[in-house]
């Protein structure tokens, strides 16, 4: 099934497609990329952003957590249900330059993908809260959100992780430079870990090099 939404925020199109594990993602024919992994949109997130980062920086209470790329909202709601079941608290920051329209975001199925164990208004108070300010999303989940690009977001020592989730090297190659990589180390607390599902050979130099 493939669904087509024009997004009014983004004159770019895109189409909600299912990915192997049965979960949505958006496709964008112009830029032949997609938001999240063909071969599961869900399991790529449980694996490379949850288990090995929210459950791998395991001796923080208190996790602030850097997100690049809020996009639809699933990196988020995968930690928000992790932090509830852990009882963990998290301060979640995330950039994103162009927000997706709740219209469209609203039809993914990642309640679906969960057993029905999400509750969708959590999942809807994340996308329509202010940008700019702390939304309280439940007692272990709070959610700050940044419009704008990553090049001009500075921060210093300020996160226990980061994910990093821009789109892949071809598509956005400005973000994913030894400079960024450097911005994103400064970031980070002592200790701090940056997981990223991307393993080019070039982003391992950048980042080996900082």
């Amino acid at each position: 099934m493939v669904c087509y939404i024009c997004s009014k925020s983004n004159t770019l199109k895109k189409e909600v497609i299912i990915t192997s594990d049965g979960s949505h993602t958006l496709f964008v024919p112009k830029l032949n990329e997609t938001y999240h992994s063909r071969h599961g949109a869900v399991q790529e997130s449980a694996h490379v952003f949850v288990k090995e980062g929210f459950e791998y920086v395991s001796s923080v209470n208190t996790l602030s957590i850097l997100e690049v790329g809020f996009g639809t909202g699933l990196n988020a709601l995968m930690t928000f249900l992790s932090a509830s079941y852990s009882k963990r608290k998290v301060k979640f920051t995330s950039l994103e330059a162009y927000p997706l329209d709740w219209e469209i975001v609203s039809q993914l199925n990642y309640f679906c993908q969960n057993s029905g164990a999400v509750d969708s208004a959590m999942f809807a108070k994340m996308h329509h809260c202010s940008w700019g300010i702390d939304c309280q999303i439940n007692s272990f989940f709070s959610l700050k959100k940044l419009k704008l690009k990553l090049q001009e977001a500075v921060f210093e020592g300020e996160f226990d992780l980061i994910y990093f989730d821009a789109f892949a090297p071809l598509i956005q190659p400005e973000l994913w430079t030894e400079k960024i990589f450097e911005s994103m180390f400064k970031s980070l607390r002592f200790g701090g870990v940056l997981v990223t599902y991307c393993a080019k050979g070039s982003v391992k130099r950048a980042m080996k090099a900082v």
